[in-house]
């Protein structure tokens, strides 16, 4: 695996700093973010050209997948902080593309769900969307990003699982 560096760095000065600590090229997030990088860089241009950015077609994914969800387990699920996700929804409410409704059995609740037009958008994306995750397939190899998905997924679950977006995170 090649070691990225920020644009600009230096090469390390034979008096450079050693911290008690692991290489900066062996940090595990910062190979979660290159990796996770590379990989949306692949469908960026796919959601650019249905005039959606990343959050936004994973909030549409995410409520592609349940009849209807409330807001704040559309947050967990998608993994956006609140904050985000109501500005996100403001959009694809006035595109047309969500549904909103109060819970009936508790008013100060929303309940979310995809409408038809969301889905129409979603099949536009799809074929694309699932080239790429082809292509990623053949390039990487379909057995290796299988057992990546189980090593991903085993990974999260010795961590605590189920795990909450950092309220201190950029998005």
């Amino acid at each position: 695996m090649s070691e990225s560096k920020p644009k600009g760095a230096r090469p390390p000065a034979k008096d450079a700093r050693k911290v008690p600590m692991r290489d900066f090229s062996q940090s595990l997030p910062m190979a979660l973010l290159r990796a996770r990088e590379a990989v949306m860089r692949q469908f960026r241009p796919n959601l650019r050209a249905h005039g959606l950015t990343e959050q936004q077609w994973r909030i549409l994914r995410a409520l592609a997948a349940v009849d209807a969800i409330e807001v704040t387990e559309l947050a967990r699920v998608a993994f956006l902080l609140g904050p985000s996700l109501s500005r996100i929804l403001r959009d694809l409410d006035a595109r047309g593309l969500i549904q909103r409704e109060v819970d009936a059995r508790d008013m100060r609740r929303g309940v979310l769900s995809i409408s038809t037009k969301g889905l129409k958008l979603i099949a536009q994306v799809a074929p694309n969307s699932e080239a790429i995750y082809a292509s990623i397939g053949r390039r990487y190899g379909a057995r290796k990003l299988a057992a990546l998905h189980k090593m991903l997924d085993e990974l999260e679950q010795s961590m605590g699982g189920d795990v909450e977006p950092d309220t201190t995170a950029d998005e």
